[in-house]
């Protein structure tokens, strides 16, 4: 079963108008392990981190192109 952080990722990814082939790409992490991270397949608080921050970037750089 994916970790509850997963959804919530998702979702804020989905919000922030992005993609997660766009948030894996910042993390610099391969679009298909991050598809097993999310699923629930693979187990990695470093991943959560990496996009986490990933998704912190790229919505405050989307934000500084809306202002």
């Amino acid at each position: 079963m994916p970790a509850q952080w997963t959804g919530v990722l998702i979702g804020e990814i989905h919000n922030a108008g992005l993609t997660i082939k766009q948030v894996s790409e910042e993390a610099h992490l391969h679009p298909k392990y991050v598809s097993a991270v999310l699923h629930g397949k693979v187990e990695s608080s470093k991943a959560e981190k990496k996009l986490k921050d990933a998704l912190a970037r790229l919505a405050a750089a989307r934000a500084g192109e809306e202002s």
